[in-house]
C-alpha cells in the first residue's frame, strides 16, 4: 500500500480514493493508536469533527463520527466550519482529538481527513505512519478489539462551536475595523458564515461573494485561487480591501483597493511590521519557506527582521516556529500562521489581521504592502527526469553556479525535485522578467540533458 498521508492529511476523489470504509477504518485506527500512545489514559476520550460543505463530506462525517464512537470515543459534531475553527476548538474544549474533512482548495470531487492532536496541533509523523500501518493490518482481516455497552462513544452536536470560534477572533484583534469597507471572497466554502459574521462583528461594512455554498460550487473559479472576481468587486464596490479564502479557509491572499494581488508574502511583511511594533514578533524572526519571493527577504532585511527559512509545506513552517518559539510564519500561497492565537494557518484571522493594520495606520492596503517589491518569479517544470540525482550531478551544479554569479545579489536559482511526480521545478528571481525567463529556460533545458 502507497502511503496514505501526505504533507496535510489523506485526500483523493471521494468515493474512490477516499471511501466511507477508509474514513471509518482511518478513524478506528486513529483512536486506537492514540490510546496506545497513553492519550486518552484515566478519562472517557473526546474528538471534534467538523467539516466543509462539499456534498461528499456529509457521508464521510457518518463515517468518522461512527468509526470514534464504535472505538469508545465521545464525538462533539460542529459541522460545516474552518480547519483552523476545528483545530481552535480541539485545544479550546480541552478535547483529545480533532478531525477535519476537508480537501482546501481542490476540486469538489476531492475530499480529505486531517487529524489533530490534543491542543489542536497536526499529528506528528510518527503518529500518521503508526495509524497507517494499523488500518492497513486490520483493513486485510485482524479484527478490532471493540468496546461495548456503556464503553461505546457518545455522538453530540456542539452548535457552539460557530460563536465560541468567532468570539476568538474578534477577542484577539489589536485593533477594530470601523471605518473600513471590505469584500470576502468565501470559495463556497467553510467560512462562508463565519468570516462574514467575524468582520461584521469587528466593525467593517462587509461585501460578501462566493458565500453561497450548496455542496458543488466550493472553490469554482472563486477563493483564493480564482481572484478575478474579487479584484472586480473590490472596485464596483469602491471597498478599501478584498479578502480571498480558499474551501476551508486556512488560506488568505487580499487585493488592494485598486484590485492588485497583495500575496502572502507581501502579507507575511506587513503583519511582520505590525507585529513588531507591538512586541509580539519574537526574536524579530518570520518564518517563511524556500520559494518565497527573494523581495521579501530583502524587505525584511533591510527592516531589521531576520527570516528563516523551511521546506515547501505549513507544516515545516509551523515545526521551525513552535521548535524555536517564533510568531509569525507562512507561505507565498496564503498559509499565515499567527502562533499566539492559532496552531494552523488561519485566512479569516490573518484576513482580520491584515485588515485591522489597514484600519490602525490609515495607510492603503498598497501603500502598506510596498514595502516589498516582488522580483519577477519565472517556475518551469521539467518532466520526466530523474529527480533523485538533481543535488549529485556535476553538471547542474556548474550550471546553476554559473546563473547564480550572473544573478549576483538581486537574483537566485531554486531546483526542487517534486515530492509526487517525476519532474523537478526550477524556479529563477531576478530583477529583470526577461532575465528571469532566460535564465530559467537554460536551465530546464541542462535539467532535461543531465538528468532526463
Amino acid at each position: 500500500m502507497g502511503r496514505l498521508f501526505g504533507t496535510d492529511g489523506v485526500r483523493g476523489v471521494a468515493n474512490a480514493d477516499l471511501t466511507a470504509e477508509m474514513a471509518l477504518g482511518l478513524s478506528v485506527a486513529a483512536a486506537h493508536v492514540l490510546a496506545e500512545a497513553g492519550t486518552f489514559e484515566g478519562h472517557k476520550p473526546v474528538a471534534v469533527v467538523g467539516r466543509d460543505p462539499r456534498a461528499s463530506g456529509e457521508f464521510l462525517e457518518a463515517a468518522v463520527v461512527a468509526g470514534l464512537a464504535s472505538a469508545g470515543v465521545d464525538v462533539l459534531t460542529v459541522g460545516v466550519l474552518p480547519t483552523p475553527a476545528v483545530a481552535y476548538l480541539t485545544g479550546a474544549l480541552g478535547a483529545d482529538l480533532g478531525v477535519m474533512l476537508s480537501a482546501s482548495h481542490n476540486a469538489m470531487p476531492d475530499n480529505g481527513i486531517k487529524f489533530f492532536a490534543r491542543g489542536g496541533h497536526k499529528l506528528a509523523d510518527e503518529l500518521e505512519h503508526r495509524i497507517e500501518a494499523v488500518y492497513e493490518e486490520h483493513r486485510t482481516g485482524a479484527p478490532w478489539d471493540r468496546p461495548t455497552g456503556a464503553g461505546v462513544g457518545r455522538v453530540t452536536a456542539y452548535g457552539e462551536g460557530f460563536d465560541r470560534y468567532v468570539e476568538h477572533l474578534t477577542g484577539v484583534l489589536p485593533h477594530r475595523l470601523d471605518g473600513l469597507k471590505v469584500v470576502l471572497d468565501e470559495a463556497h466554502g467553510a467560512a462562508a458564515r463565519v468570516s462574514p459574521e467575524a468582520f461584521t462583528r469587528a466593525g467593517a461594512e462587509v461585501v460578501t461573494i462566493g458565500a453561497e455554498p450548496d455542496g458543488l460550487n466550493i472553490n469554482d473559479g472563486c477563493g483564493s485561487t480564482h481572484l478575478d472576481k474579487l479584484r472586480a468587486a473590490v472596485v464596483e464596490h469602491g471597498a478599501d480591501l478584498g479578502i480571498a479564502h480558499d474551501g476551508d479557509a486556512d488560506r488568505c491572499l487580499a487585493v488592494d483597493h485598486e484590485g492588485t494581488e497583495v500575496d502572502g508574502d507581501q502579507i507575511l511583511a506587513v503583519l511582520a511590521l505590525a507585529m513588531r511594533e507591538r512586541g509580539a514578533l519574537r526574536s524579530d524572526t518570520v518564518v517563511a519557506t524556500v520559494m518565497s519571493n527573494l523581495g521579501f527577504k530583502l524587505a525584511m532585511e533591510r527592516e531589521g527582521i531576520a527570516v528563516v527559512s523551511t521546506a515547501v509545506g505549513d507544516r515545516y513552517v509551523l515545526e521551525e516556529m513552535k521548535e524555536h518559539g517564533y510568531a509569525l510564519g507562512g507561505e507565498q500561497s496564503g498559509h499565515v500562521i499567527i502562533l499566539d492565537h492559532a496552531t494552523t494557518g488561519d485566512g479569516t484571522l490573518t484576513g482580520l489581521m491584515l485588515a485591522a493594520r489597514v484600519a490602525q495606520t490609515g495607510r492603503s492596503l498598497k501603500d502598506l504592502a510596498s514595502v516589498m517589491e516582488r522580483l519577477p518569479q519565472v517556475l518551469i517544470n521539467v518532466p520526466d527526469v530523474d529527480r533523485s540525482r538533481v543535488g549529485t550531478s556535476a553538471e547542474l551544479s556548474t550550471a546553476v553556479a554559473e546563473a547564480e554569479r550572473e544573478l549576483g545579489t538581486t537574483g537566485r536559482v531554486l531546483l526542487r525535485p517534486s515530492g509526487t511526480e517525476p519532474l523537478v521545478r526550477v524556479m529563477v528571481e531576478a530583477a529583470d522578467l526577461e532575465q528571469a525567463r532566460s535564465v530559467a529556460s537554460r536551465l530546464a533545458d541542462v535539467v532535461k540533458s543531465a538528468l532526463g
